[in-house]
């Protein structure tokens, strides 16, 4: 293996030869993969993205269309939720809603009691 530049280059003296022993058949791998030689998302499997700034139309209303075709495209990828998931969760929601309003309702009332308590206790001690 040599190493020029950054770049990694594999020779066939660095790739051990196949044996029987080894069980490994050519037929049975899949084949090599090539590295990526040009960035994420500008070569053929990037999925139609873009790098960001690399804008078609440079002034506003170019960059606006763009925004608003990325946005169209994306709302196509949503998976949006069945109407008895969204009624489900929204049950689910009211209740804990509703069970911690009660919960921090009486949590209040008796820290209020107990201060009011330690308060007449303080002044009964001091008399004030």
């Amino acid at each position: 293996m040599s190493k020029k530049a950054g770049k990694v280059t594999i020779t066939e003296q660095d790739v051990e030869p196949e044996t029987e022993a080894s069980g490994a058949n050519s037929r049975d791998l899949p084949p090599p993969r090539a590295p990526r030689s040009s960035p994420f998302g500008s070569g053929g499997d990037g999925g139609g993205r873009r790098e960001r700034g690399l804008v078609a139309g440079a002034g506003f209303f170019g960059r606006m269309t763009q925004f608003l075709r990325d946005v169209r495209a994306e709302m196509k990828r949503v998976s949006w939720p069945s109407p008895k998931e969204v009624k489900n969760t929204t049950i689910i929601t009211l209740v804990a809603v509703i069970f911690f309003a009660v919960y921090l309702f009486f949590v209040d009332r008796i820290w209020a009691f107990l201060l009011l308590q330690l308060n007449h206790l303080l002044k009964w001690v001091t008399g004030v």
